[in-house]
C-alpha cells in the first residue's frame, strides 16, 4: 500500500511531511507527498484571528483526506483544532522539539535590551499580550507570511526584532540566519498549546501505521495543552499560553496564561500532578482559571483584538 500525505507547500510543511515520510519509508512504507493550498497560505493580509484562526491551515488537508485523495497529513499541532472532524483521528503525535519562542535581531540580544519604542514584529495576539505586558513601551506590528519572508524583513530593518517559535528555525536550519536568535524564557512568555510538536492526522484505515510514530512524553504533554484550551474553549482569536511538562520522576508541572492583547491585564496560573493523572491535569487548569475570571477576561480580549483590525 502507497501512504499519501496531504501537505502545505510552505518550506516549514514540506520538512514536516518529508521527516515523516522519511521515517514511514525506513519502516518499509512506500510513501508521497501530495501538495495543497489552504486558505492560511492564501490571505497573507490579515491577522488570522480575523479570518477563522488556525484550522486555516488544516481544512484543506482534512478534506482531501475525507475525499480518500490522502491518508495522512503532518501539522504543526498549534495549528490543529482541539475538536477534528468526524472521520479523522489525531494517530500520532512524534517526539517533540524545544518549545520556546525565539527572538530574533540583528542588534538586539533579548527582551531587556530592546531601545525604548522599539518596533517587534509578530501577529500571534498570544505573544502581543505578554511582550506588551513585560515591556508596555514596545511597538508591535503585524508580521505574517512564511518564516523566510519574515525573517528578510526583519533584515531589511522592518523590525527591530521578530518573534518566531524556536522549533521552526531549527529544522530549517535557521537558527544562525541572524545576528541573535535566543530563545526566550518561557516563564517570561508561555508558548502556544502544542507548540514544537508535529501532529499526525490520518483515516481510520492507516491508524495502526501512523501510531509507530508516537511519543508517549509528547502525547502526555500535548493532551494537557490542547484539553485546557478546548475547556476555556479558546482558539487563535483569543491570546492563551499553556505549557506542559512532564519531568524525569513523572511528575507535571502545567502552566497557562489568558489576558488582553495590549497586555495590560493579565492571568496565570499553575497546577502539579503526576502521569498517572494527566488526563484531568489540563481541564482542572482551565476550571482554577475560569474561577479567577479566565472567561470573562478572554471575551474582553476578543472585542479588543478585533476593534484593533476593524
Amino acid at each position: 500500500m502507497k501512504l499519501i500525505i496531504a501537505t502545505r507547500g510552505s518550506k516549514l510543511a514540506l520538512w514536516q511531511s518529508n521527516h515523516i515520510k522519511s521515517l514511514l519509508e525506513q519502516m518499509g512504507y512506500e510513501v508521497e507527498l501530495q501538495i495543497f493550498k489552504t486558505k492560511g497560505d492564501k490571505i497573507l493580509d490579515t491577522p488570522l484571528a480575523l479570518i477563522g484562526g488556525k484550522g486555516l491551515f488544516t481544512k484543506e488537508l482534512e478534506d482531501a483526506m475525507l475525499r480518500g485523495e490522502a491518508h495522512l497529513a503532518v501539522h504543526s499541532l498549534k495549528d490543529v483544532p482541539t475538536q477534528l472532524p468526524e472521520g479523522l483521528l489525531l494517530g500520532a503525535i512524534p517526539k517533540r522539539e524545544v518549545v520556546n519562542d525565539a527572538l530574533l535581531s540583528q542588534k538586539y540580544p533579548s527582551i531587556e535590551d530592546l531601545p525604548p519604542n522599539a518596533v517587534v514584529g509578530t501577529t500571534s495576539l498570544r505573544r502581543r499580550m505578554q511582550l506588551l505586558h513585560i515591556r508596555p513601551d514596545l511597538v508591535i506590528e503585524d508580521l505574517r507570511g512564511n518564516v523566510d519572508t519574515r525573517i528578510q524583513k526583519l533584515k531589511a530593518g522592518e523590525f527591530d526584532a521578530i518573534i518566531l517559535a524556536y522549533a521552526g528555525l531549527k529544522r530549517l536550519g535557521l537558527l544562525e540566519s541572524v545576528e541573535y536568535v535566543v530563545p526566550i524564557d518561557d516563564n517570561l512568555m508561555i508558548p502556544a498549546m502544542g507548540q514544537a510538536a508535529l501532529g499526525i492526522e490520518c483515516v481510520p484505515e492507516v491508524l495502526d501505521i501512523v501510531k509507530k510514530l508516537e511519543d508517549e512524553k509528547s502525547r502526555i504533554e500535548t493532551t494537557i495543552e490542547r484539553e485546557f484550551v478546548d475547556e476555556l474553549q479558546g482558539g487563535c482569536q483569543v491570546p492563551i499560553g499553556v505549557r506542559a511538562q512532564l519531568l524525569d520522576n513523572d511528575d507535571i508541572v502545567a502552566k497557562a496564561v489568558v489576558g488582553l492583547p495590549d497586555g495590560s491585564e493579565l492571568l496565570k496560573d499553575k497546577i502539579f500532578g503526576s502521569k498517572e493523572n494527566y488526563i484531568e491535569l489540563g481541564r482542572a487548569l482551565a476550571a482554577s482559571m475560569i474561577e479567577n475570571g479566565a472567561k470573562e477576561l478572554l471575551e474582553k480580549a476578543e472585542k479588543m483584538a478585533f476593534k484593533e483590525y476593524k
